[in-house]
């Protein structure tokens, strides 16, 4: 694989940018690998480079039934944060964050991240004392939040309203070193990072079957034939509870739509990212100027992929009265992915009643922040067969011990 650096840009200018070779290639599916991954988005993706980074596993083939990228890894919003209550997701998420934080060195590849801020607003009394333990929970973790004054919001997010009429701001949860990043180019990155281990990302290849010899997983069969492996990864968010099914055990989850939308592009007018929980609203403004917007999850389960008008109207209407300016401004395109929920808000990663069958899915309007935590702790998973630290609690069978990790407030809202 080429280094990308300015010597090789301006090297391939001088040449009309002839010597570029393919990020990626497009094999043919081998009989039998190591580890097989059923999906091809951002934490498919991780869990494979982590395979290969931190244990040598490289006999691997990463599955999409599209295109890499193409389900909710290229359709969020791009929020990276880890100010959560509880214990194991705190760790977690903040071990995804500081990923993030070097991911473009690690990957040799440009993630966009930008540690612009994030504010959660406090709207209510009942927020501010929710957020102020929050802010005491993570200092017990380690992990670097405060509670600002409505002045100090003011003074970070200058167009907000802080007075509104209904829901005045008395304060905010603020993580300075969270922020964005570029959806696309993570997945990107990992993919050409995956393929120069030598794994093979099989785009357009859909799983129909999963088969099983005396209570483990032999392999899967796919449109494009059957391929044999040792060890199976089922990591394809919404739709786990099909390919779950097709692995003989059911989920405690349920899929829904979440939407979002842009504005058309303006001059920079927000440099940080503002949740508000109380409205059911956020906003963060991209690169290219636009408003990114987005708000709750379908109140019904479905599997759609596309914008409804009633979380336009919903959305928006909660957000004028904390931004006004945005009510003069144009929708751009609208867009939904299909999250998995389960009931207490928190992801499953662990094993499952199939032998040397693994999961990670349930991380509901969570998944891009935690896409290098999640790969990480699933790649151990898969190489040592059991739970490592980061993902010790979030298996299976806390449902059916009661074991929950609550975060339905710090999670109840898609960001």
């Amino acid at each position: 694989m080429k280094r990308y650096s300015v010597f090789a840009i301006a090297r391939e200018a001088a040449r009309y940018h002839s010597g570029w070779s393919r990020a990626w290639k497009s094999p043919v599916p081998q009989k039998k690998y190591d580890v097989v991954i059923i999906g091809a988005g951002g934490h498919g993706l991780a869990t494979a480079f982590y395979l290969g980074k931190n244990f040598g596993i490289t006999n691997v083939a990463i599955i999409e039934k599209g295109w890499l990228g193409g389900g909710n890894t290229g359709r969020n919003t791009t929020i990276i944060r880890s100010n959560y209550l509880q214990d194991p997701s705190a760790a977690i998420y903040e071990k995804a964050r500081s990923l993030y934080e070097t991911m473009s060195q690690d990957l040799n590849y440009n993630v966009m991240f930008s540690p612009r801020g994030v504010m959660m607003l406090a709207q209510t009394e009942h927020e501010v004392r929710g957020y102020k333990r929050t802010a005491h929970a993570n200092a017990l973790q380690g992990v670097s939040t405060e509670f600002i004054s409505a002045d100090r919001v003011k003074e970070l997010a200058p167009i907000i309203n802080i007075s509104g009429p209904r829901y005045p701001v008395l304060g905010a949860l603020w993580q300075e070193r969270g922020g964005t990043a570029r959806h696309d180019a993570v997945a990107w990155g990992y993919a050409r990072a995956c393929s120069d281990m030598g794994m093979d990302i099989l785009q357009k290849c859909e799983v129909t079957g999963v088969r099983s010899i005396g209570g483990k997983v032999v392999g899967v069969d796919t449109t494009k034939g059957a391929i044999d492996c040792e060890k199976l990864a089922i990591v394809v968010a919404g739709n786990s509870g099909d390919i779950a099914r097709m692995a003989g055990f059911r989920l405690p989850m349920e899929s829904v739509a979440l939407q979002a939308l842009v504005s058309e592009p303006i001059k920079p007018a927000l440099d940080v990212v503002v949740m508000a929980n109380t409205v059911h609203g956020y906003m963060s403004q991209s690169d290219k100027g636009e408003m990114v917007i987005g708000g709750g999850t379908d109140a019904y389960n479905n599997y759609t992929q596309r914008g409804g008008f009633h979380h336009i109207e919903e959305t928006v209407r909660a957000l004028v009265e904390t931004f006004p300016m945005i009510s003069r401004l144009k929708m751009l395109r609208q867009w939904g992915g299909i999250v998995d929920v389960t009931g207490d808000r928190s992801p499953i990663i662990g094993t499952t009643p199939l032998g040397n069958c693994f999961i990670n899915c349930g991380w509901g309007t969570g998944g891009f922040k935690s896409i290098p935590g999640g790969g990480w702790a699933t790649a151990e998973l898969i190489a040592k067969g059991t739970p490592g630290p980061l993902c010790a609690e979030f298996g299976l069978n806390r449902f059916t011990e009661g074991r929950f990790i609550d975060e339905s407030v710090a999670a109840g809202v898609a960001h």
